[in-house]
């Protein structure tokens, strides 16, 4: 349907009634009050890949350095949220739970704003802050975020969902900025061939980078984390 900008149906001329959606455009880099905000990463991926593992291990890796804060999503419960906590890899302030209600893509990628707010108000609430993580509930492979909630999006994947996930494609594995292969170490349990995967993923991504890990690995998540500050030194050069 058209929308007139001129027509008092217009959702974008009644804002106060139909509030505008964030999810078509990249959010400003910096805060009401001027200052830069921080880089916000989303991961996705299917249950049980390790997206919350990751997370954590990205926290315990970073927290030294960077301030950081997480958002979760969970369809009804705060799981995620939870096991952050009773891991104690961030202060209980900068850890929250977003209980979505429905499709978890709808809460990161369409209708984002109680994901947006709890960002935001983590950031008036623990900030200034270095980078916020957004991890989505479980979800399949076209999951992907909203540029007015994500700067960059992980897509972690696991060997023992199959090594056919990279052939198969679908906008998670063939445009997040960055591909994890998590569970490396079961490859040869579930017969898994790393290097089938490779070769898939290497032609669903073409120049964009993919990490084969295992989080239970000492510095398994190296790889993650090198790329993480990578992306936040772009960030933070980058004119606001």
């Amino acid at each position: 349907m058209h929308l007139d900008p001129h027509d008092p149906l217009d959702p974008h001329d009644h804002a106060g009634t139909y509030p505008r959606r964030h999810t078509y455009s990249a959010a400003g880099p910096r805060r009401p009050d001027g200052t830069r905000r921080a880089l916000r990463v989303g991961l996705g991926g299917p249950v049980g890949s390790g997206k919350t593992a990751t997370v954590a291990a990205l926290c315990r890796a970073l927290r030294d350095e960077l301030s950081i804060a997480v958002v979760t999503n969970d369809i009804y419960t705060r799981e995620d949220a939870e096991f952050l906590l009773r891991h104690a890899v961030l202060p209980a302030e900068r850890i929250t739970a977003v209980e979505t209600g429905a499709c978890p893509h709808t809460a990161i990628r369409d209708d984002i704003s109680a994901n947006l707010e709890a960002v935001e108000d983590l950031e008036d609430s623990v900030g200034p802050l270095d980078l916020v993580l957004v991890e989505s509930g479980g979800d399949n492979l076209t999951a992907t975020f909203s540029k007015g909630l994500a700067d960059a999006q992980i897509f972690v994947i696991d060997v023992a969902g199959g090594d056919d996930i990279p052939r198969k494609g679908g906008p998670g594995v063939t445009t997040a900025d960055l591909l994890v292969v998590n569970k490396t170490d079961l490859a040869p349990y579930v017969g898994s061939d790393l290097d089938r995967m490779a070769h898939d993923a290497r032609a669903q991504r073409g120049d964009l980078p993919v990490a084969f890990t295992s989080l239970v690995a000492e510095d398994g998540v190296a790889p993650i984390a090198d790329w993480v500050r990578e992306r936040l030194a772009a960030w933070t050069a980058a004119p606001a």
